[in-house]
């Protein structure tokens, strides 16, 4: 079968071809129906498939669709493990966990964000305590978050960036933009005011399947940033932990740390494989955020920005409005078969290392 095969048009074909993949390969299934709905009133769900003992403590998690329109990428590699037979030779006494489509809103209306306009990836953080304060973020909120989209407001507040960027660096404008924020709930990068139901599917899913596991190892799946269809091995463990050294053993050395400033990606608030790592304190986590390139990194905030404006302002329904979903689809998944095949490749490399990590722990 072609590689390209494992990927899908949209959330619903991707749902489908994992729980065959799944179910053909003798994975025990379980399902999670979320509360909103997909553009055409279908029911949403976030699918898990365990496949190995049932009391393993060596554990290898997938996921998939953290940031929605993100999960045609790792659903690819989840369908294809199943359907190619990787999950064969997996080492005796060793389990895998793939989560499908975790943000399954986000996956099915081709947008990064949850049904509450959430960034899931930074919602884990403690909502009862202060939030973090993103000020380049408060400065430039009116031109990341316009309220017209058009060629005038584009270029207008492209100079406001070229501003800001002569004035505090290229990675501090990333930073005010992509970091997160939690006062604008209408605009980027959002993480709330309190625990998505993806968040809390995603915890709840730990404890019910992860309770046994004494080592977990985490691939949470990725794109927008970096080299077109390089598999960047983001691991946001801390410096000097000894997550961040195990992680550089598994992986050969080949991976990135906003921590130390290597990676694609800045210091970020809230994310997931964090809240993951706090739920399982039974267990040795090591995590990465396999994070694959597909446009310029500005076209892909364009499309983020537009998108945004189409939810606030616009109507999804309209020729502006198919367009601008077209662009956003561009920006997190490259429907060419050149590109598929260099996020399989790297997928599979990366689950095999971690595999052999885990049970060499």
């Amino acid at each position: 079968m072609s590689v390209s095969a494992y990927f899908s048009r949209d959330y619903a074909e991707a749902r489908r071809k994992f729980l065959d993949a799944a179910a053909g390969a003798g994975a025990r299934i379980a399902h999670h129906a979320c509360p909103a709905q997909g553009p055409g009133g279908e029911a949403l769900f976030t699918d898990t498939a365990w496949i190995g003992p049932a009391e393993a403590e060596s554990v290898l998690v997938t996921v998939s669709a953290t940031h929605g329109v993100e999960g045609f990428c790792g659903s690819g590699v989840q369908v294809g493990w199943f359907e190619a037979g990787p999950h064969k030779d997996m080492p005796p006494g060793t389990a895998l966990l793939a989560i499908h489509a975790i943000n399954p809103h986000g996956f099915a209306w081709l947008r990064r964000v949850t049904e509450d306009n959430v960034d899931l990836n930074r919602n884990f953080v403690d909502h009862g305590q202060p939030y973090p304060l993103n000020a380049g973020y408060e400065e430039l909120h009116e031109a990341i978050c316009p309220t017209e989209w058009d060629d005038a407001t584009i270029a207008a507040t492209r100079e406001v960036f070229a501003a800001y960027t002569a004035a505090h660096g290229t990675r501090a404008l990333q930073s005010a933009i992509s970091a997160g924020q939690y006062s604008h709930a209408d605009g980027l990068f959002f993480g709330g005011n309190a625990p998505t139901w993806p968040r809390t599917t995603l915890l709840a899913i730990a404890a019910a399947q992860l309770g046994r596991a004494r080592r977990v190892a985490v691939v949470d799946y990725h794109t927008g940033l970096g080299p077109r269809g390089h598999g960047e091995r983001i691991c946001v463990h801390r410096p000097d932990s000894d997550g961040l050294a195990r992680a550089g053993d598994w992986y050969d050395e080949d991976i990135t740390s906003p921590y130390l400033g290597s990676s694609s990606s800045v210091e970020l608030h809230g994310v997931n494989l964090d809240g993951i790592e706090a739920a399982l304190p039974h267990a040795q986590v090591t995590s990465v955020a396999l994070e694959y390139g597909t446009l310029p990194t500005e076209e892909v905030k364009l499309a983020l920005r537009a998108d945004n404006w189409l939810h606030v302002h616009g109507d999804p329904a309209s020729a502006k409005g198919r367009g601008i979903k077209a662009q956003i689809r561009e920006a997190f998944y490259q429907d060419a078969d050149d590109w598929k095949r260099m996020i399989w490749e790297r997928g599979i490399e990366t689950q095999r290392m971690a595999l052999k990590g885990l049970n060499e722990s």
